[in-house]
């Protein structure tokens, strides 16, 4: 049997606007500029700047107008073609970007060459006399180095993709002889294809000392102890003293772990942080800015709004006409929308900013991580009247340029637990007072996480070991085995 029934259903949509500002908002201020710049390219209709305001100005403006519409016409005729169609006796003048006079100096722009990690290692195999067999596995062998130095692939599987890119067919002694001539290239270790081999390349590669003697013979043959510190071990497997070992490990703590991360050639990204917000202590008080690049001058193309005026103004429309106005128009309205978007996220930001600012006014007035309040996102939108989204695309990628250095803004951010008072206390105060304990503790007797939650109890913290564990696993801090030194 049928039913037929009445629902009533409440959705709610976010227009495509909203979802653009939505998107503006979550900018940091290098990517705003060029979403700004780009806008600035597309739309015709926007211009940057600061707009004139003057009305002699204003007023040729639409007396020009006026003129070209009413009494200027352009024939086909008028137009030499080929002017503009042949390169022959132009004079030099009109194919120069800028006029300059004889004297003036030619100016050039400087620009930035370097040579790439993996050109450096082919440059040193120039040095080897190799057949060309070998010179083929080299270089296929430097050209599988990662960004760290190491080749992180296993010799069968080289010497299959060497037959099927390369048509080179060999064997895996073959690849591993001419390995072992990648591993005389600078830097030292490069070419290893785990941390254990590179860190023997490297001592290999030292004047031979007992300590040196020593350090690879614990890299090549305890390194299992060496890396879980397992120190009575080595000290029982190689019948040596504390001093002994202890100088030993000293030399292979001075080795490097990522040989390509030294080469100065080598072309990574370097990510440059601008910050979004600054604050500033004035006479005791808090101040706080937003970066002016974060406000720029854009304005409404005044040409593009004459136009439509022309169009009003006239009394013949044609389609084609009317076809252009409604472009026009279209430029317009999307010219209005962005810079009154800028202004919302203008407005968002500071406004959002200003709120965690207060809420955190006295770990901005001292610097003391401790002083920092439980926040949570909700905490801050229920301040601003705004959604808990908005708030997390402003947290998740600004910075702030404080006195005490450039933070991004949700490291502010942390749950809250009570302390032995019911007092809410943040995590990250918990977290900051764990680490200042570790970096007090006994190095060779190193703190388990049982005696770090009793410490913590001990100054009004009652928090779990597995709790202790959790937020020393978030500092990125090791175990106490791993921390043993001695």
């Amino acid at each position: 049997m049928l039913k037929q029934y009445l629902q009533f259903k409440l959705s709610q949509k976010l227009s495509p606007q909203q979802i653009q500002l939505m998107k503006l908002i979550q900018l940091p201020t290098q990517a705003f500029e060029q979403r700004v710049k780009q806008e600035l390219e597309e739309n015709p209709a926007l211009e940057g700047g600061k707009e004139e305001h003057d009305n002699d100005y204003d007023s040729d403006l639409d007396n020009s107008a006026d003129d070209y519409n009413d009494n200027e016409t352009i024939n086909a005729e008028d137009i030499n073609v080929d002017e503009y169609l042949s390169d022959d006796e132009i004079p030099d003048y009109r194919t120069q970007v800028n006029n300059y006079s004889s004297d003036d100096e030619e100016k050039t722009m400087p620009y930035a060459a370097g040579t790439s990690f993996t050109q450096h290692l082919i440059n040193q195999l120039n040095t080897y006399r190799l057949s060309d067999e070998e010179r083929d596995i080299a270089e296929f062998l430097v050209g599988s180095v990662d960004e760290s130095g190491y080749i992180r692939r296993s010799l069968s599987d080289i010497t299959d993709d060497l037959a099927f890119t390369q048509n080179v067919y060999t064997d895996e002694d073959k690849v591993a002889s001419v390995l072992r001539i990648v591993h005389q290239l600078d830097p030292a270790g490069v070419g290893a294809r785990n941390l254990q081999e590179c860190l023997s390349i490297q001592l290999h590669r030292k004047e031979k000392t007992a300590d040196i003697e020593l350090a690879i013979n614990i890299i090549d043959n305890a390194f299992e102890q060496f890396t879980k510190k397992h120190y009575k071990k080595l000290l029982q497997k190689f019948d040596i003293s504390e001093i002994q070992l202890k100088d030993a490990i000293s030399e292979i703590e001075h080795l490097n772990p990522k040989p390509g991360g030294s080469y100065a050639g080598n072309n990574r990204i370097v990510e440059h942080v601008v910050p979004d917000f600054a604050i500033r202590i004035v006479d005791g008080e808090l101040e706080l800015t937003l970066n002016g690049r974060n406000a720029p001058d854009l304005h409404v193309s005044r040409e593009y709004s004459n136009m439509l005026k022309g169009y009003k103004d006239s009394k013949e429309k044609s389609s084609s006409q009317k076809d252009a106005v409604i472009f026009i128009k279209q430029k317009l309205d999307a010219a209005k929308w962005f810079i009154e978007a800028i202004k919302q996220r203008q407005q968002t930001l500071f406004v959002t900013m200003s709120a965690i600012m207060h809420y955190q006014k006295e770990y901005f007035l001292t610097g003391d991580e401790r002083n920092l309040r439980p926040m949570i996102l909700k905490d801050i939108a229920d301040e601003i009247s705004m959604d808990v989204s908005t708030v997390s695309r402003v947290a998740n990628s600004k910075y702030v340029d404080t006195p005490y250095g450039t933070k991004l803004i949700k490291e502010f951010f942390s749950e809250s637990m009570k302390n032995d008072q019911g007092e809410d206390v943040s995590t990250r105060e918990i977290k900051k007072i764990l680490e200042t304990v570790i970096d007090e503790e006994e190095k060779r007797k190193p703190l388990t996480d049982e005696a770090l939650a009793t410490i913590l109890k001990e100054k009004g913290y009652p928090i779990a070991r597995r709790t202790v564990a959790k937020y020393r696993e978030q500092l990125d801090i090791p175990v106490a085995r791993l921390r043993k030194k001695i």
